[in-house]
């Protein structure tokens, strides 16, 4: 584990998105949407808001749908136009004089609060380690003793790595706000790990709702936490930054048929994610670190010490690039989990790239 606000720290496109690595043509493993589109019982919710595209958009049915789902109080949370909007939110109002974020992982909490003119510890994971975080790292004294704002991912994108909820919860201190990103968290069978149940105060849970139903577009996520902390966000929130259509989209994809569905989804992609590490195996590559995410990452040094990414484009594929998240090189690529034989085939891929430059 490395990292420090007093150490220099290497430049990466903080703005960088997997969206930015697809072109058409390509099988798309870069981007971690579930559904090209949502289900079609979700689009008829959007379509029915329409009518009230006159209206200013009201989010106190999705504040309701997001309290009943997580059995807490409304005041502890907050519809946000998607999880990215949360971070700037967090940047703005919450965060503190010394703000930390845990990489390898997404990028824009760090880009938000260096917008809003924060310096950031980086706290960087290392690889030997499995992308593991040690709570004692924010102990009372030592190089990130003084840490009043912690940012995770849970499970971590790009790792896939999902940290048991005990150890988030030992990083908690007064007067400390830690930020949890369970973005992907509705992938996990069963949630075991999130931190929206049990005491709330100091920690704010950020969700969003894009990557299991097809949403990116729509942009609809939320926030459950501490309700003094979400009420400030609530005041630093753009009014009507949540339309009417995630209004609605997010009480659809709250209710008892979507969890059910995001359930039966998330068993889907254990299932499918087997196949994808045991085919890399096969080729000689193991993930960084056990994934319970619908992605998993790959060091790909043992085909060469170059990127694998215009290579793959030739060969048909578009992978997330590992460059553009702090702690990772050129050689490490972020896969999402698809089909067994979509699997089968990016495995192969590689396999003949590793032939290809051996012979060259």
């Amino acid at each position: 584990m490395s990292g420090g606000a007093g150490r220099p720290h290497p430049h990466v496109d903080l703005q960088h998105h997997g969206d930015r690595d697809v072109a058409p043509g390509l099988v798309d493993l870069a981007v971690n949407v579930r559904l090209p589109a949502p289900p079609g019982w979700v689009a008829d919710a959007i379509t029915a808001s329409l009518h009230d595209l006159g209206r200013y958009p009201d989010t106190a049915p999705a504040v309701e749908a997001i309290a009943a789902r997580h059995q807490v109080d409304p005041a502890c949370v907050l519809p946000t136009a998607g999880g990215a909007e949360a971070f700037t939110l967090v940047a703005r109002a919450v965060a503190g004089a010394r703000p930390a974020v845990v990489h390898p992982q997404f990028t824009e909490p760090e880009a938000a609060l260096r917008a809003a003119g924060r310096p950031v510890d980086r706290v960087v994971l290392d690889a030997a380690d499995g992308f593991r975080l040690d709570p004692t790292t924010f102990a009372a004294a030592g190089e990130h003793g003084g840490v009043d704002l912690v940012v995770v991912g849970n499970p971590t994108n790009p790792t896939g790595v999902l940290h048991p909820a005990a150890d988030l919860r030992a990083l908690s201190r007064p007067r400390r706000v830690v930020v949890v990103d369970e973005a992907f968290m509705d992938a996990v069978p069963g949630e075991p790990e999130s931190l929206v149940g049990g005491d709330l105060t100091g920690l704010l849970v950020v969700r969003s709702l894009t990557k299991t139903w097809g949403l990116a577009g729509l942009r609809a996520g939320y926030v459950v936490g501490d309700p003094e902390l979400v009420a400030a966000l609530r005041t630093v929130q753009p009014p009507w930054s949540v339309s009417g259509p995630a209004v609605a989209a997010t009480v659809a994809c709250l209710s008892a048929r979507a969890v059910a569905e995001a359930e039966a989804a998330a068993a889907t992609f254990a299932r499918h994610r087997t196949v994808l590490v045991r085919e890399l195996a096969d080729v000689g590559l193991a993930t960084a670190a056990p994934s319970a995410a619908p992605f998993v990452l790959v060091d790909t040094s043992p085909i060469g010490p170059a990127s694998v990414r215009a290579d793959l484009v030739r060969l048909g594929f578009a992978v997330r690039r590992g460059e553009t998240f702090p702690g990772l090189g050129p050689t490490w690529v972020r896969l999402a989990v698809r089909d067994p034989e979509t699997s089968r085939a990016v495995a192969t891929a590689l396999d003949d790239l590793r032939r290809r430059r051996r012979v060259a």
